[in-house]
């Protein structure tokens, strides 16, 4: 039962920095109806950012993640302007293609100036005890920040005037342009929040596990099922898409060996493409 508990446990922290993940992949697509296929390095330079600002200048790596995250808005809005800025309007494979580029882009870079061997965040904080279950701390605490961006992002987007712009140009970017919202700059700005939680999500995981420029990748294939799962297009149902899906990582190794674990989360993700395309809380809310 003890084990139970603690898989259970283990699968829900990590479902919350998954969520987070996730958010940034279905922020994107509900404002701009863009597929970012470079989530995956941007999320390994989260983890890079983290590791260089800690090992190089002794940044604590929760301060790190604040660096991380204002970088990560900048870089986005970077790779829109040059990217995807040209191409918003046409069709999905020409998005599809501008994102795949950026990141073979940072992949490439990133393999040449790292290669391919596994970095590690030297940063433990001990275990602290829930109930019978013992889980590391920086995890807790990696779910605790994670709580913070979404409730931090949900209140942004429903109350500030930024955000009440970002839904606008999401319902309807014509009418938006007629009352005076700058569209353009709001898609750049949407474009780098997304970005940002991606960033966010690599700095948290690196503070637990072990990285490589290539790891982005099993990341945006998690957070693909996420967001499908929660609804392309809906950021809250993302956090609850990644906190099923951490349950499900932390309770199928204790029935079967844990090469099995991704085998279930696609056929869940075809399951519920197949039952409800829209996702288990809706899409673009």
């Amino acid at each position: 039962m003890d084990a139970i508990l603690r898989s259970l446990i283990d699968g829900l922290l990590l479902g919350f920095v998954y969520g987070i993940a996730a958010m940034g992949l279905t922020l994107i697509w509900g404002v701009m109806n863009v597929i970012n296929l470079s989530h995956g390095s941007l999320i390994a330079l989260g983890m890079f950012s983290v590791y260089f600002l800690f090992t190089g200048l002794g940044i604590h790596p929760y301060l790190a993640i604040v660096f991380t995250a204002v970088m990560g808005l900048l870089l986005g809005m970077l790779i829109y302007a040059i990217a995807v800025h040209r191409v918003i309007n046409a069709p999905h494979l020409s998005t599809l293609l501008a994102t795949y580029a950026v990141n073979m882009i940072i992949l490439g870079v990133g393999t040449a100036a790292f290669t391919t061997s596994p970095y590690n965040v030297d940063f433990d904080l001990g275990s602290v005890k829930i109930a019978s279950a013992v889980v590391p701390t920086t995890r807790l605490i990696a779910a605790l920040v994670a709580m913070l961006v979404a409730g931090g992002l949900y209140l942004f987007l429903k109350y500030s005037r930024l955000g009440r712009y970002i839904r606008a140009v999401t319902d309807n970017r014509d009418a938006a342009e007629i009352v005076g919202v700058p569209s353009s700059q709001i898609l750049a700005f949407s474009f780098g929040l997304g970005t940002m939680l991606a960033a966010i999500s690599g700095g948290l995981i690196a503070t637990f596990f072990p990285f490589t420029i290539l790891a982005g990748s099993a990341y945006e294939l998690k957070s693909f099922v996420i967001g499908v799962l929660g609804g392309l297009g809906n950021a809250v149902g993302s956090l609850f898409g990644g906190l099923i899906l951490g349950v499900i990582e932390g309770l199928v190794p204790m029935a079967m060996p844990t090469t099995w674990t991704p085998v279930l989360e696609f056929v869940l993700f075809v399951l519920i493409l197949l039952v409800r395309p829209t996702g288990l809380f809706g899409g673009n809310e």
